[in-house]
């Protein structure tokens, strides 16, 4: 199979999924239980994403400048800081920490 026929494949599936995502009664995925399933998943999801894209280097677990700088972002966003000022001080941790030698 060559790429271009995955890609297609992949987008044919993503449409029939949206299709029977329209499908579904309204009354199933307003109801309690769907929803905090749906939140919940949504932000398993992103911290999934976040970890892997923080802490992975290929197969391997590597701990260089962004985990200090995830951790200053987090820091920030727990005392309600601005997004735009979190996210400079994070490059700026990042920064600060491969300019002095401390980069996968």
């Amino acid at each position: 199979m060559t790429l271009w026929n995955a890609v297609v494949l992949a987008a044919v599936i993503c449409l029939a999924l949206k299709a029977v995502g329209y499908a579904i009664p309204t009354r199933f995925v307003e109801a309690p239980r769907p929803a905090r399933i749906a939140d919940l998943l949504t932000v398993a999801l992103l911290g999934a994403l976040v970890a892997v894209q923080a802490l992975g280097a290929g197969q391997a677990i590597v701990l260089d400048a962004r985990l200090p700088a995830l951790l200053v972002a987090a820091g920030l966003l727990a005392l309600r800081a601005p997004f735009l000022v979190v996210v400079v001080a994070a490059a700026a941790v990042a920064a600060l920490l491969r300019l002095v030698g401390w980069a996968a």
